[in-house]
């Protein structure tokens, strides 16, 4: 598929990256006209893929994010999320609703399930004491279906 555009972001896992990742991403998508409701799951998907990021992948540590977010030439928005942090020993198993391996504060272990129902596709890739590799796609209606 043609990409029309593209943008690579790094930053570290600090908690206030997740708003300005948020936005980032929600700026960047706003090139496809999309509706209120389109560019809300976008923001929310690459919310709790990054704070999942932060949360789990550098529990204790600071690391480094890479985003990168391509706009294809059929409307479609795809984002790549990827942390080198502890990895995902059992994707199925995590990818569960109520799943989270956060025994401390509020965690409902829903990150996986809400980005699987804002975004059309969702691919996790995972590699223990390596990283962790998320890709989501989006597929925004056209103008003319707005």
């Amino acid at each position: 598929m043609k990409i029309k555009n593209e943008i690579k972001l790094s930053f570290l896992s600090r908690s206030q990256n997740e708003a300005f990742a948020r936005s980032a991403l929600g700026a960047f998508a706003s090139q496809l006209d999309p509706t209120v409701e389109e560019l809300n799951d976008i923001k929310a998907a690459v919310s709790e893929a990054v704070t999942n990021c932060i949360v789990h992948a550098y529990s204790d540590t600071i690391g480094k994010i890479d985003i990168v977010a391509r706009l294809l030439e059929n409307n479609s928005l795809y984002i790549r999320i990827k942390d080198k942090g502890c990895g995902i020993e059992d994707i199925k198993k995590a990818m569960l609703p109520l799943f989270t391996t956060c025994a401390e504060g509020e965690r409902a272990g829903l990150g996986f399930a809400v980005m699987e129902s804002f975004m059309d596709k969702l691919r996790v890739n995972s590699k223990l004491n390596s990283g962790t590799t998320i890709i989501m796609i989006k597929t925004l209606k056209s103008r003319d279906e707005h």
